[in-house]
């Protein structure tokens, strides 16, 4: 069943076309707090249509891109050129661990005045004025 999986979703890790292309042309650069796989361009060669080098991740579980810690982000991003298992990153004190994305769920965020939110709707304040076709 995993390798149906594989062939059919995308969602849950990598592909095998993913597999096969990491393995062929893949280099490991390291692995994240949460498991995640990042890789570069074997040798870090630059790819001529890109004009730099192909740099990709293999999440542990739901490819959610959220997922990615902001040393790695920056990595990944190109903004910098030394991965952060190199540099000795450290997260900042005002960085917080990863939340998933709630929406769709009975946590995710509702704003004052939503219909799913708890309570009631304030009453129209009197400012607005609906549109009439002439």
């Amino acid at each position: 069943m995993e390798w149906l999986l594989k062939i059919l979703t995308w969602w849950q890790g990598s592909t095998i076309g993913t597999d096969v292309h990491t393995r062929r042309h893949g280099e490991l650069v390291g692995h994240d707090e949460s498991g995640n796989a990042y890789y570069r361009t074997r040798g870090g060669v630059i790819d001529p249509t890109l004009g730099f080098e192909r740099r990709w991740v293999i999440y542990n579980g739901p490819a959610e891109a959220s997922r990615i810690p902001p040393g790695w982000y920056s990595w990944m991003h190109h903004r910098t050129d030394v991965p952060p298992t190199r540099d000795g990153y450290r997260p900042r004190a005002w960085e917080e661990p990863h939340r998933p994305n709630q929406t769709g769920t009975a946590n995710a965020y509702r704003p004052k005045g939503s219909i799913l939110s708890e309570g009631r709707r304030p009453r129209a304040t009197g400012d607005y004025q609906a549109w009439q076709p002439d």
